[in-house]
Protein backbone atom coordinates (compact mmCIF):
# COMPACT_ATOMS: atom_id res chain seq x y z
CA UNK A 1 0.00 0.00 0.00
CA UNK A 2 1.61 3.55 -0.95
CA UNK A 3 2.32 5.88 2.10
CA UNK A 4 -0.31 8.13 0.88
CA UNK A 5 -3.74 6.01 1.45
CA UNK A 6 -1.56 4.14 4.39
CA UNK A 7 -1.31 7.53 6.13
CA UNK A 8 -5.14 8.35 5.27
CA UNK A 9 -6.31 5.51 6.29
CA UNK A 10 -4.55 5.33 9.71
CA UNK A 11 -6.13 8.93 9.95
CA UNK A 12 -9.49 7.69 9.10
CA UNK A 13 -9.34 4.73 11.23
CA UNK A 14 -7.95 7.41 14.38
CA UNK A 15 -11.12 9.14 13.61
CA UNK A 16 -13.20 5.94 13.76
CA UNK A 17 -12.21 4.39 16.82
CA UNK A 18 -12.37 8.16 18.66
CA UNK A 19 -16.21 8.89 17.14
CA UNK A 20 -18.52 8.45 19.82
CA UNK A 21 -20.81 6.95 17.59
CA UNK A 22 -18.50 3.91 16.80
CA UNK A 23 -19.69 0.48 17.43
CA UNK A 24 -17.10 -1.59 19.60
CA UNK A 25 -17.03 -4.14 17.06
CA UNK A 26 -15.45 -1.31 14.47
CA UNK A 27 -13.21 -0.15 17.11
CA UNK A 28 -11.48 -3.53 17.71
CA UNK A 29 -11.21 -4.22 14.24
CA UNK A 30 -9.80 -0.41 13.50
CA UNK A 31 -7.33 -1.55 16.23
CA UNK A 32 -6.34 -4.83 15.14
CA UNK A 33 -5.62 -3.44 11.97
CA UNK A 34 -3.88 -0.35 13.29
CA UNK A 35 -1.42 -3.29 14.82
CA UNK A 36 -1.02 -5.44 12.05
CA UNK A 37 0.18 -2.52 9.94
CA UNK A 38 4.09 -3.82 8.43
CA UNK A 39 3.35 -7.44 9.80
CA UNK A 40 2.52 -10.72 7.81
CA UNK A 41 -0.98 -10.44 9.31
CA UNK A 42 -1.79 -6.76 7.50
CA UNK A 43 -3.47 -8.81 3.94
CA UNK A 44 -6.13 -10.75 6.30
CA UNK A 45 -6.34 -7.88 9.27
CA UNK A 46 -7.33 -5.46 6.59
CA UNK A 47 -10.04 -7.80 4.74
CA UNK A 48 -11.50 -8.17 8.38
CA UNK A 49 -11.57 -4.78 8.67
CA UNK A 50 -13.25 -3.75 5.68
CA UNK A 51 -15.75 -6.55 5.74
CA UNK A 52 -16.36 -4.63 9.42
CA UNK A 53 -16.79 -1.40 8.10
CA UNK A 54 -19.22 -2.52 5.07
CA UNK A 55 -21.03 -4.38 8.01
CA UNK A 56 -21.29 -0.99 10.13
CA UNK A 57 -21.96 1.50 8.03
CA UNK A 58 -25.44 2.65 7.93
CA UNK A 59 -27.42 3.02 4.53
CA UNK A 60 -29.33 6.31 5.03
CA UNK A 61 -33.01 4.42 4.41
CA UNK A 62 -32.22 2.23 7.13
CA UNK A 63 -30.99 5.59 9.11
CA UNK A 64 -34.41 7.32 8.25
CA UNK A 65 -36.82 3.99 9.11
CA UNK A 66 -34.84 3.64 12.49
CA UNK A 67 -35.27 6.82 13.81
CA UNK A 68 -38.84 6.85 12.85
CA UNK A 69 -38.89 3.48 14.29
CA UNK A 70 -39.77 2.73 18.21
CA UNK A 71 -36.45 1.46 18.64
CA UNK A 72 -35.16 4.94 17.47
CA UNK A 73 -37.14 6.56 20.03
CA UNK A 74 -35.64 4.61 22.21
CA UNK A 75 -32.18 5.43 21.38
CA UNK A 76 -32.59 9.34 20.07
CA UNK A 77 -35.53 10.08 22.40
CA UNK A 78 -36.95 13.22 21.67
CA UNK A 79 -34.24 13.54 19.17
CA UNK A 80 -35.16 11.37 16.91
CA UNK A 81 -37.79 13.23 14.62
CA UNK A 82 -34.93 15.29 13.87
CA UNK A 83 -32.30 12.88 13.13
CA UNK A 84 -34.97 11.74 10.77
CA UNK A 85 -35.51 15.07 9.26
CA UNK A 86 -31.25 15.42 8.83
CA UNK A 87 -31.10 11.95 7.32
CA UNK A 88 -34.09 13.26 4.81
CA UNK A 89 -32.19 16.20 4.19
CA UNK A 90 -28.92 14.59 3.31
CA UNK A 91 -30.33 11.99 1.57
CA UNK A 92 -32.00 14.55 -0.92
CA UNK A 93 -28.97 15.84 -1.49
CA UNK A 94 -27.26 12.69 -2.72
CA UNK A 95 -26.34 10.40 0.29
CA UNK A 96 -25.95 7.36 0.32
CA UNK A 97 -24.90 6.87 4.26
CA UNK A 98 -25.23 7.82 7.68
CA UNK A 99 -23.00 11.15 8.08
CA UNK A 100 -22.22 10.56 12.39
CA UNK A 101 -18.44 10.78 12.30
CA UNK A 102 -17.91 6.82 12.64
CA UNK A 103 -20.06 6.54 9.10
CA UNK A 104 -18.46 9.68 8.10
CA UNK A 105 -15.14 7.57 8.48
CA UNK A 106 -15.99 4.42 7.33
CA UNK A 107 -17.56 5.98 4.19
CA UNK A 108 -13.62 7.63 3.85
CA UNK A 109 -12.27 4.42 4.15
CA UNK A 110 -14.34 2.80 1.92
CA UNK A 111 -13.95 4.85 -0.87
CA UNK A 112 -10.14 3.12 -1.40
CA UNK A 113 -11.60 -0.36 -0.48
CA UNK A 114 -9.87 -1.63 -3.87
CA UNK A 115 -6.62 -0.20 -3.07
CA UNK A 116 -6.52 -1.46 0.15
CA UNK A 117 -6.99 -5.13 -0.63
CA UNK A 118 -4.73 -5.17 -3.30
Amino acid sequence: MDKKLLDFTIEKTNELINAFSCSSEAKTAAQSWLDSIGTENEASETLRYIEELEADIMPIDTLISFAESDAGQKVFGSNAPNVAAHAKEIKASGAKYCDCPACAAAEAILEHKSELLK
